[in-house]
């Protein structure tokens, strides 16, 4: 059994839109035991997998070996069926495979210095985009297929970023999103919007897809850190909240709740956009839960799901309330509820957590 398979399969970056808002079959991080996969006519003997990508909550597992045996070759892909246990198709690169991204149309290969999009059902090359030097293989994928986009970094001394329609095979925009080099990105599941943060880690950006304009600046702090992962909330338009984790070992929350520079009447309506850089340090603008996980410690979050109430639905007058799940690279999944009352006051509840290597679960009320 490929316990490497299992702890890689949750951990690896798995992708953040990777479902449709509207999906209520959506698995989300879900642990395999992967039993030995078939490669070209052979048996793959246990080893380590560096990337394994769902496709949605379907049986298709995209996957890229670690290299400690040919058949587990960092430049090649295996598209492997988990209920037949079949080994679909392979395709081989000449540089090691960093990152895959599918939707149910396309399938993204991102290597160094190139980036590949396929049609996922025939497997035949789209298109090639040359990229800059991209050695964390950086990226951000939409999965909806009315604005399936693909952003890539566009230079390795500032933050910028080139945003692709893989729909039309097209590029779309370029966006300047920071000074410094960019450390993360991510795209909403309905590719209206796209958070950025930088090397610096002290800003978080989001930017409107559809005109590369910005909509959003967020301060995460004053010292820089390393910004490990942002997440929306799953929305077709614009969505309620931003998370981001980093190696201070927080969770910060960001509200996206009114379009910039106006107040909205209905849910989230006394919370102010900022104006300014400044503005964003208002409380009602950013929520942080504090030693989430070990500081310096790897840790991606997801938003699972998002429920909104009139404000006399519950005893608490909860308007807001996200359920969201959280893996450290220690092996720990952790899943909170973050609830927002009328008053704009957050609160966070542990729900459950358990290790993932030994399978031991507790529950927190």
């Amino acid at each position: 059994m490929f316990l490497l398979a299992i702890l890689l399969f949750v951990l690896s970056r798995w992708s953040i839109g990777n479902h449709p808002s509207t999906s209520s079959d959506v698995v989300v991080w879900t642990a395999y035991t992967l039993p030995p996969i078939p490669l070209c006519g052979s048996t793959l003997a246990a080893g380590a997998f560096i990337i394994v990508e769902m496709l949605f909550s379907s049986s298709l597992l995209a996957i890229v070996g670690a290299g400690e045996q040919p058949s587990l070759s960092p430049r090649r892909l295996c598209l492997f069926n988990t209920v037949t246990g079949v080994a679909l198709e392979e395709l081989n690169f000449l540089t090691s495979i960093l990152a895959v991204r599918m939707n149910k149309k396309r399938l993204i290969v991102i290597l160094q210095e190139k980036t590949f999009i396929y049609d996922i059902n025939s497997l035949k090359i789209l298109d090639t985009i040359d990229t800059v030097p991209n050695p964390k293989g950086l990226c951000a994928f939409s999965p909806s297929l009315d604005g399936s986009f693909l952003a890539l970094p566009a230079s390795t001394t500032k933050g910028s970023l080139l945003v692709y329609n893989v729909s039309d095979l097209c590029l779309h925009c370029e966006i300047d999103a920071h000074r410094s080099p960019l450390a993360v990105l991510s795209l909403s599941s309905g590719g209206t919007h796209i958070a950025t943060a930088s090397e610096q880690g002290t800003m978080v950006r989001v930017h409107l897809v559809a005109d590369a304009t910005k909509s959003y600046s967020f301060r995460r702090g004053s010292y820089p850190s390393n910004i490990f992962s942002l997440s929306f909330a799953p929305a077709e338009e614009r969505p309620d909240i931003l998370l981001a984790t980093s190696s201070s070992g927080s969770v910060h929350v960001f509200s996206l709740g009114s379009p910039p520079h106006q107040r909205s009447s209905g849910l989230l309506g006394s919370i102010k956009v900022p104006h300014t850089v400044s503005d964003a340090l208002d409380p009602a603008q950013h929520c942080i839960l504090h030693r989430a996980v070990p500081a310096g410690l790897r840790s991606t979050t997801l938003i699972r799901k998002i429920e909104k109430f009139d404000e006399t639905a519950t005893p608490e007058h909860v308007v807001l309330r996200a359920t969201i799940s959280m893996i450290t690279y220690g092996g720990y999944f952790l899943e909170y509820v973050y609830n927002v009352n009328h008053q704009n006051k957050s609160s966070w509840t542990l729900e459950r957590e358990f290790n993932l290597l030994t399978a031991e679960t507790s529950s927190v009320s």
